[in-house]
């Protein structure tokens, strides 16, 4: 290690609701001080997304901002977000630039390979090789990840399952390029969610009796959102006292309103919005389920669990490595509709079972997902890379 503190500047396109958001803030301000100086580069949140920039605050971070680098593609805003991620770089001069997301990581190693950055390292929290775009777009995508992984360091993969597909699979690069470290968080108000039991059914007035099944995150395709609502009719033809909490905004808002007209499920469907205070959301939810058609390592899914829930989700991306099938939660194939639906109907008929997986799951995440971890694994690798 030098015998100075070394620079981090971190790049990510947007702090917008979600776990490269928190990853990325966490590393930011909980690097040891003593021997890293942390600089994060962020763009502006779409107007349909959720704002991250009160947890910004609440670390300490003050992120220097590039409107442009947002998250749709522009040749000319991407263009001057790569003339000012240069200038910023060259001024400050980094030993190491580290970028999360797809967009930041393009536009961030560029610039860092333009400047002369000693160590370029990668964050894949998810991909977007995989239902976001079609077959042409997809393989440009993939041209351009693996002529950019020459020319970095490191390249980070949040889960097995996540470094299986992008080295072995897509063939992004060879073995000895990838570290596989989970992701980490402060759990604790998630490990204590029960002490918000009755407050959300209370502010909603739901009857205690019913049961509550939950969705979080951005209302867009990706999410697919639509399974969820069309496993949610099933599931309500067969138990009548369920309803469902859907917390999360985005482009697909409206449609899913509609969707919701059509399945006739207005008197069951409940829209939240984002919120902030999700401890006090998961504290009455019986079942959170994810349906997503691509995920890294969902966020909502490690919270759900260290808020002893149990969870139903689609078998996609890493989420296998999180959810143990048959023993902290199921997990279905995606777009399986009746057995999506089913699972969940087992589950909640099944109260006793609900409790078991979610006691095992908050076990498993409790130990595997710390922050002192994450930064341990962080500042380990960081010095490795430098030595």
């Amino acid at each position: 290690m030098p015998n100075h503190r070394v620079k981090v500047l971190g790049i990510i396109a947007r702090l917008n609701i979600g776990g490269p958001a928190i990853h990325t803030l966490l590393l930011t301000a909980g690097l040891d001080k003593t021997r890293f100086e942390s600089i994060l580069v962020a763009g502006v949140v779409g107007e349909d997304e959720g704002d991250m920039t009160y947890l910004a605050s609440a670390y300490g971070v003050k992120p220097t901002i590039i409107p442009e680098l947002g998250r749709n593609i522009s040749w000319r805003d991407d263009f001057i977000a790569l003339y000012e991620l240069y200038q910023l770089i060259k001024t400050e001069k980094p030993e190491i630039v580290h970028t999360h997301t797809a967009k930041a990581g393009t536009l961030g190693r560029i610039a860092a390979i333009l400047a002369g950055v000693p160590c370029r390292v990668h964050t894949f929290h998810g991909h977007v090789f995989c239902g976001y775009f079609g077959r042409l777009k997809t393989n440009i995508c993939i041209l351009i990840e693996r002529l950019l992984a020459r020319f970095t360091d490191k390249i980070i993969v949040i889960s097995p399952l996540q470094y299986r597909e992008l080295c072995h699979e897509i063939r992004i690069a060879p073995p000895g390029k990838f570290s596989v470290i989970s992701l980490g968080f402060d759990l604790t108000t998630f490990l204590n969610a029960a002490i918000h039991r009755g407050g959300l059914c209370h502010e909603l007035g739901i009857s205690s009796d019913i049961l509550l099944v939950g969705i979080i995150g951005r209302l867009t395709t990706i999410k697919n959102h639509a399974l969820f609502l069309r496993s949610a009719a099933r599931v309500s033809a067969k138990i009548p006292h369920v309803q469902f909490l859907i917390v999360g905004e985005g482009e697909l808002a409206v449609s899913l309103k509609e969707l919701v007209i059509g399945l006739h499920l207005q008197e069951k469907a409940i829209f939240l919005g984002w919120r902030v205070d999700m401890s006090f959301i998961y504290a009455d939810l019986d079942l959170v389920v994810l349906t997503s058609l691509n995920e890294g390592t969902p966020v909502c899914v490690i919270e759900a669990m260290a808020s002893a829930k149990a969870v139903v989700a689609t078998a996609v991306g890493g989420v296998a490595d999180l959810v143990d099938d048959g023993h902290t939660g199921y997990l279905v194939p995606s777009g399986d509709e009746a057995g999506f639906s089913g699972a969940m109907i087992d589950l909640l008929l099944h109260a006793e079972k609900r409790q078991t997986f979610g006691r095992c799951g908050r076990e498993k995440v409790r130990e595997q997902f710390t922050k002192e971890r994450l930064l341990a694994d962080m500042d380990d690798l960081y010095t490795s890379l430098l030595s």
